[in-house]
């Protein structure tokens, strides 16, 4: 029997490996054995690039793994693996390059390698037709740069990496420079390359001629990713009650005072709840940080006039060049015209081109610009013949228009707009009472009297401003009722000591704290306001305005001061309604951009027809099998039970039985005509 050979240390590399990491030094001369195997091997490589090398493929490895173990033998060990890679990539076996790049990577991971060095062979490697280590070569390259910018930023390597990828983004191969456009985005999304430099590099590629990349930067701007949508269905799913619940669970009570507060005072906390989980956004950061605007909004116009891309790609530079001219005020006049051409109920994604019109609205619009877009939408949506839907979009876009740019409306379409208040149709009156309540605070005088409402405060201030005119005010609107509340604490603090003073003479020596509630105190600061005259509450807002740095609760006293003037009578006015609890959480903050739903919101759901409810039935029945009885016999030979034979019994053999079960079922008539029968029965049989 020959013996057991356990060593096997010169062909056996694991094993080797392992022997190394745990004493190098009693294993240089098997190491330099090795090496020089593998050098061997790589002048045989040269010699035929494209034959398949698996004995060089492990040799590799296995230096990369033990090459923290012996650094001076293996200095030469990362420029030899990328001069390889530089030289032979195109026409290299996939399977030995995938491995010489991973050889790379691990050296990386031991920081044996610079990681510039390494992050630009990578980009050129992105050229190589080979899907797998191209996604390989992607993931490293993203995950080495976060780890490089974990602790603090390293802008010589940033600003090393950033020239050189802006030299790849106008390379001639399409999938380098879209694979290269795929890293910016990501490391912009993740927060480590989030400076203006990276995104005017991305906004050199919105005039690619490439569609794939031209629309990838397009979605970047527009903040429109499918994983991002994933995310938030996948958040939609997990949300608590909704407004429906709570009116179905309330609904099923009593219907009286207690129960009607109970359903207010749940969905007021079911609001707040909303506010609270809903996260912070940002609208759009990466088009603030455009350096030059104009010139872009005037480029990307130009590219869509002459464009004969797709009509999904069209709209996407419309949507873009709209959140350009709204976030920047931007001019952009030959813009809306372009526009006017889609204005059509019958033009395909018709409620987008209306959002884009209104996103593109701000208040240095010319008004003969503006009125021409608000004209259009009118004429061609708000007509008759058109249905109800189509008219209800028309004016929820002319709203949305003309609340960004109030010049855009005349009193004569508000007129005649206003009359659609009246309308048969829910949706479309719906809209107008919203129209002429946007214009109850904007300019009150531009509707008719009847439609005027109650005056208050706010609509008595109200006033729409000229083309061009600058308000610029020398105080803070509202400021003055931080100086009354506080004439009122002093006076209620003076109030207190006097009543705790003349307590203290009493016989039994205890101090009595006198205050009013919170409310009286409200309706105290309210009341010496709403008689203050308006002068004196300018110089009072001035006075507080320029002696104060005012913190962030006393600009919360003041929206809730200004809200209260949207509900308070107009001075000289009698006060009919009643008060309303004003909450500043509840205060609709005019964002940057607007949703589509703001132009498709229908106040009552249309009709389906039967072909929808039908649809909609046979969707429910997906799980259901046809003809199949839901409850089956445990055992099939069995026999049936007398419930189910009563089921087949004719009616005339269970009559009698249903005759007896009605018994208990009988008029009062009949109980009568019974008890009469008895007793006439009983006094005969006493009579004999």
């Amino acid at each position: 029997m020959s013996g057991r050979n356990n060593n096997k240390l010169p062909t056996n590399l694991p094993q080797l490996q392992n022997l190394i990491k745990r004493d190098p030094a009693s294993y240089t001369e098997e190491f330099l054995q090795q090496y020089n195997h593998y050098l061997s091997n790589v002048e045989v490589f040269k010699l035929q690039p494209d034959k398949a090398n698996k004995e060089l493929a492990t040799l590799v490895m296995f230096m990369a793994q033990t090459a923290h173990c012996y650094p001076i033998h293996l200095e030469n060990f990362p420029e030899q693996m990328k001069s390889l890679l530089y030289s032979y990539h195109t026409v290299m076996e996939p399977d030995l390059r995938m491995t010489l790049c991973k050889a790379l990577i691990m050296l990386r991971n031991k920081d044996l390698i610079n990681p510039s060095i390494i992050l630009e062979l990578f980009f050129e490697l992105l050229r190589c037709p080979d899907k797998l280590l191209r996604k390989t070569l992607y993931t490293h390259i993203v995950t080495d740069i976060k780890n490089i910018n974990a602790k603090h930023k390293n802008n010589k390597v940033n600003t090393t990496l950033q020239n050189f990828m802006y030299t790849m983004l106008r390379d001639n191969n399409v999938i380098a420079a879209k694979m290269s456009l795929d890293v910016m985005i990501e490391l912009y999304r993740r927060n480590i390359w989030n400076d203006a430099k990276t995104v005017n590099v991305i906004a050199t590629v919105c005039f690619s001629k490439v569609t794939k990349i031209l629309v990838a930067a397009l979605k970047f701007f527009l903040g429109k990713d499918e994983d991002e949508k994933k995310d938030s269905d996948s958040e939609s799913e997990d949300e608590g009650p909704t407004a429906r619940d709570l009116m179905v669970r309330y609904s099923t009570s009593k219907k009286n005072t207690k129960s009607k507060k109970k359903l207010e005072k749940a969905m007021k906390v079911l609001r707040k709840h909303k506010k609270k989980r809903k996260p912070e956004i940002f609208n759009f950061s990466a088009i603030h940080l455009v350096h030059d605007p104009q010139d872009f909004a005037e480029k990307l116009l130009k590219q869509l006039e002459t464009s004969k891309e797709r009509f999904e790609v069209k709209m996407m530079l419309m949507d873009l060049i709209s959140r350009l001219v709204g976030i920047h005020e931007l001019f952009l006049f030959n813009f809306y015209p372009f526009l006017q051409r889609f204005l059509q109920p019958h033009q395909r994604e018709v409620t987008k081109i209306l959002l884009f019109a209104a996103q593109a609205t701000h208040q240095l619009v010319p008004p003969e610009i503006s009125q021409s877009v608000v004209m259009t939408i009118a004429n061609n949506f708000v007509t008759d013949r058109n249905s109800g839907e189509v008219m209800t979009v028309g004016i929820n876009a002319i709203k949305e228009l003309t609340a960004r740019c109030p010049l855009a409306m005349t009193e004569e379409l508000l007129q005649d707009l206003a009359q659609y208040k009246t309308h048969k149709d829910k949706n479309v009156s719906m809209s107008s009472r919203s129209l002429i309540h946007l214009f109850r605070s904007l300019n009150p005088e531009m509707l008719q009297k009847k439609f005027r409402g109650k005056p208050t405060e706010a609509s008595t201030e109200a006033k729409i401003h000229a083309y061009g005119e600058l308000v610029a005010r020398d105080y803070i609107p509202g400021a003055e009722v931080l100086e009354v509340e506080k004439e009122v604490n002093e006076g209620e603090e003076d109030d207190g000591w006097e009543s705790a003073s003349l307590s203290d003479d009493d016989e039994d020596g205890e101090w009595i704290d006198v205050h009013h509630s919170s409310d009286e105190e409200q309706q105290e600061v309210a009341e010496k306001i709403q008689a203050m005259p308006v002068e004196e509450r300018k110089v009072k807002a001035a006075a507080v305005s320029a002696s104060r740095l005012l913190t962030q609760e006393d600009f919360k006293k003041i929206r809730i001061a200004q809200m209260a003037k949207e509900v308070n009578a107009a001075p000289g006015k009698s006060e009919k309604r009643k008060n309303i609890e004003i909450d500043s959480s509840d205060e609709e903050r005019k964002g940057e951009l607007l949703s589509l739903r703001d132009i498709e919101h229908l106040h009552k759901k249309p009709k389906s027809d039967k072909e929808t409810r039908l649809a909609t039935v046979l969707a429910g029945r997906t799980d259901r099998k046809e003809f199949v009885r839901k409850k089956t016999k445990m055992n099939p030979h069995a026999s049936t039970t007398n419930k189910e034979k009563k089921k087949n019994k004719s009616f005339m053999m269970m009559r009698y039985s249903l005759n007896v079960r009605s018994k208990n079922k009988r008029s009062f008539r009949d109980k009568q005509i019974a008890l009469r029968d008895a007793l006439l029965k009983k006094k005969k049989r006493l009579m004999k």
